[in-house]
């Protein structure tokens, strides 16, 4: 499975920021600069989340009620812990980078160029002394 279809848990926050779903995000043609980061570091999280879960599984299977005591293998259950350890680093690391790239983001609303279609004011003033010399005139 292509890490850019494997889910994430900021795949929300993506639609919330970039206002697409994210297959529709991934399909465009062109992406802006913050888009292809963003999914360049969304991909490498959902790998580092599938390895944490992994390895959650794995110790959890290895610890299971169901299997026997004599099994246990303190050497696995270290090394275990010391990928868990790695991947859930990463995972942070991924997160913690990805969410500043996602807040400095602007939403989507102000992502749009919006074009006002006012009439330019054609009207003018007339300067204040004109109308005063022309009233003391008797005009």
């Amino acid at each position: 499975m292509s890490t850019t279809i494997k889910p994430s848990s900021r795949d929300e926050r993506f639609v919330e920021v970039f206002g697409a779903p994210l297959d529709q995000l991934l399909a465009a043609p062109e992406h802006t600069r913050h888009l292809r980061e963003a999914l360049e570091l969304r991909a490498f999280l959902a790998v580092a989340e599938q390895h944490v879960a992994r390895v959650r599984d794995r110790v959890h299977d290895r610890s299971a009620p169901d299997r026997p005591m004599d099994e246990l293998s303190e050497d696995d259950l270290r090394m275990d812990a010391q990928w868990m350890q790695a991947a859930l680093q990463a995972r942070r690391g991924y997160l913690t980078v990805l969410d500043k790239l996602l807040r400095t983001e602007r939403p989507p609303e102000y992502q749009r160029a919006v074009m006002f279609n006012q009439p330019a004011i054609t009207a003018r003033a007339v300067p204040a002394e004109t109308t005063t010399a022309a009233r003391a005139k008797g005009r």
